[in-house]
């Protein structure tokens, strides 16, 4: 009973509940600092006791002054976070505990938790940033409910632990900027409810020369950078800092002299009237992933960047419209274009000629590509080119295979395609009488006048000559077929140097070859060789025999010499390429000197020769020499005379006795 008594008589002493406190404090007439009722019945604390936030009132009524509250009583983490971050030193939290910057952001006895408050919170000291934040891509999802929309603690992080951009800790420091943005844009799953692209945007960033420039302390780009920060908006708003029509301007805020550059060009001028197939920055150099133009991979690195070009001025979207239509394909038909298809990153590419961010069409009188200019843009890699070249060229078209660029080699390619389609189609007809007449008759051998065996000197000629011929061919055509499955070998030796190399040293083994042979000619062996092979009177009517016996016309088979219209149409054929693949094959090497001193048309005219007369070259080895040696039933499966010298092998005495007789069925 005396504990009992005592214990009421000091609870008579103690402090009252929220509803005696609210006596006071709840009516403006007491005085006393106004609490409202409801919304504290309304807060997170409204089940705690008054004291239990004015731990100092220990009696009632309480004394006048009393302690501030210390939220940190309660929560020791938030504090502890918070003593760190942007808030506390804005509210001087390290100097009067956290509760300043609590009841910044959380109310007084009105607590509410920030989630249900929302914007309106943060617009309480960030009203512009929150005015831009609700017309971003961001902040319209949000307000459409969009669950997966980023709102303020998505990118600055728990509101605790905010800290100022300047901070490398800071979740938006230019450093960390990306990561953050990374945690949505780079969720596969996100950008698939919401139709984003899927590709990884952080990966293609961190492996940018923005990331890199960073990491190494530099200034650099980063996402906010190019894409703004609280107003973010998507590329098709034309208030966008990423739209077509601003990303020149946004850009241009680290890039300002080759903004300035675009500015003036072709590229830029377009851009600016509004014409949405005119490229702008990302076209050339990518989004994410810019990397510079000496690092692998990048879209700008020479070898690589013709590819940027390409995409526009093969589109059906610019061509048309003041872009001509050919510029591409004549482009990759050039000497320039195929080498670089093959690797060759030396070589000269759109950017070279034409320049990067200045692009002038060839009528303005800066441009790299005005006649005027052109001797010294040539001149970069070719000194002296261009000296001759008189009222400019038609610098595509005349190094193109069609050799459009001189009427001479139009003329040119025109008598070759007129003239293989034609040889072609004679060789065949030919060689298909003969296989057709003697197939339809028992088998018999090689029906010829008595044949003299080849030298070993002979032999080695034909060799190294087939050798040289057929890496000539093959090295050649590589270039003009880069991509093909048969070029590989050069693509992985070297590319375009092997190939290049591979065809020089053919061709020197040819010429050597050549004056090898020159030289046997004049010896007597040499000699009498020679005056078989030349034309004779017989040869006139030699191929009319032939014709008229493989159509049954006649029962007699001709007799030929050993050497007779096919062997001398062979020969000479050969002779006559070999002069000309030689002059022009010259012109080609010494290019730097034939442009210095010769007008384009030369060039033009050695290239389209060069070529076609290699093709009319490999078909008339495909077709008639490959069968009169492999093909033909006379000599099939093979004519062994260039390893033994003799046009069959023989099995006894009694077959080469009958064959050197001439006399062999």
């Amino acid at each position: 009973m005396v504990l009992l008594l005592s214990g009421r008589a000091r609870a008579a002493d103690a402090p009252a509940d929220a509803e005696s406190c609210l006596a006071c404090h709840g009516t403006k007439d007491s005085g006393a600092p106004v609490v409202d009722a409801a919304a504290f019945a309304a807060s997170r604390h409204a089940r705690a006791a008054c004291v239990g936030c004015h731990s100092d009132i220990k009696e009632y009524p309480h004394p006048e002054k009393v302690r501030k509250v210390d939220c940190a009583s309660c929560h020791a983490g938030p504090k502890k976070a918070l003593a760190d971050g942007v808030h506390a030193a804005v509210f001087g939290a390290r100097k009067n505990g956290v509760t300043n910057a609590c009841v910044a952001c959380h109310g007084n006895h009105a607590t509410v938790s920030p989630s249900k408050l929302g914007l309106s919170l943060c617009a309480q000291c960030h009203k512009k940033e929150v005015a831009e934040y609700k017309g971003s891509v961001h902040g319209r999802a949000n307000g459409h409910g969009d669950p997966d929309a980023a709102i303020c603690l998505s990118c600055h992080g728990d509101g605790h632990v905010i800290r100022k951009v300047s901070d490398p800790l800071s979740s938006v420091s230019p450093l960390r900027l990306p990561e953050t943005c990374a945690k949505c844009h780079s969720d596969p799953e996100l950008a698939r409810r919401h139709g984003l692209s899927t590709n990884d945007m952080y990966k293609a960033y961190m492996n940018s020369t923005h990331a890199k420039a960073a990491q190494n302390g530099e200034h650099a780009a980063n996402c906010a950078s190019c894409h703004g920060s609280h107003g973010i908006r998507p590329p098709n708003d034309p208030a966008s800092s990423i739209a077509p029509g601003r990303i020149v301007r946004t850009c241009g805020q680290c890039h300002a002299v080759e903004a300035k550059k675009f500015a003036a060009s072709i590229h830029g001028q377009a851009a600016a009237r509004g014409v949405r197939a005119a490229p702008t920055c990302v076209e050339c150099h990518g989004e994410h992933d810019i990397r510079g133009p000496g690092t692998a991979g990048s879209r700008v690195a020479r070898g690589a960047r013709s590819e940027a070009c390409v995409q526009c001025h093969q589109s059906a979207r610019v061509i048309g419209r003041g872009v001509p239509a050919d510029r591409v394909d004549s482009f990759l038909s050039s000497f320039h274009g195929m080498a670089g298809k093959s690797g060759d990153v030396k070589v000269a590419d759109c950017a070279s000629c034409h320049g990067w961010h200045d692009v002038q069409p060839s009528t303005v009188t800066t441009s790299r590509t005005n006649p005027s200019n052109l001797s010294q843009t040539c001149g970069q890699c070719h000194p002296g080119a261009g000296g001759r070249w008189a009222g400019g060229v038609k610098i595509h078209q005349a190094l193109s295979d069609a050799g459009g660029g001189s009427a001479l080699a139009g003329w040119a390619t025109l008598f070759y395609r007129i003239t293989i389609p034609l040889t072609v189609i004679g060789m065949i007809l030919h060689n298909l009488l003969d296989l057709w007449k003697k197939m339809r008759l028992p088998r018999a051998r090689r029906h010829r006048d008595e044949e003299v065996p080849l030298s070993v000197s002979e032999r080695w000629q034909h060799a190294l000559n087939a050798i040289s011929f057929i890496l000539l061919a093959y090295s050649g055509l590589a270039l003009h077929f880069p991509d093909a499955w048969w070029a590989w070998p050069f693509t992985l030796v070297g590319g375009e140097t092997a190939r290049r190399y591979a065809h020089r040293s053919a061709a020197a083994l040819f010429l050597v070859i050549g004056g090898r042979h020159l030289a046997y000619l004049a010896t007597a062996p040499g000699r009498r060789r020679l005056a078989a092979m030349l034309p004779a009177k017989r040869d006139l009517f030699d191929p009319i025999k032939v014709f008229v016996y493989n159509i049954g016309a006649s029962k007699q088979k001709p007799v030929l010499a050993q050497f007779s219209y096919i062997e001398k149409f062979e020969y000479f054929a050969l002779v006559w390429g070999s002069f000309v693949m030689t002059a022009t094959g010259g012109l080609l090497l010494l290019h730097n000197m034939a442009m210095a001193y010769l007008p384009l048309w030369v060039i033009e005219v050695s290239r389209v020769v060069h070529y076609l007369e290699a093709v009319l070259a490999c078909l008339a080895i495909l077709i008639w020499h490959g069968y009169w040696v492999l093909l033909d039933p006379d000599v099939y499966p093979l004519n062994w005379a260039w390893l033994t010298g003799e046009t069959y092998l023989y099995d006894d005495a009694e077959s080469d006795e009958e064959h050197h007789d001439g006399k062999g069925q």
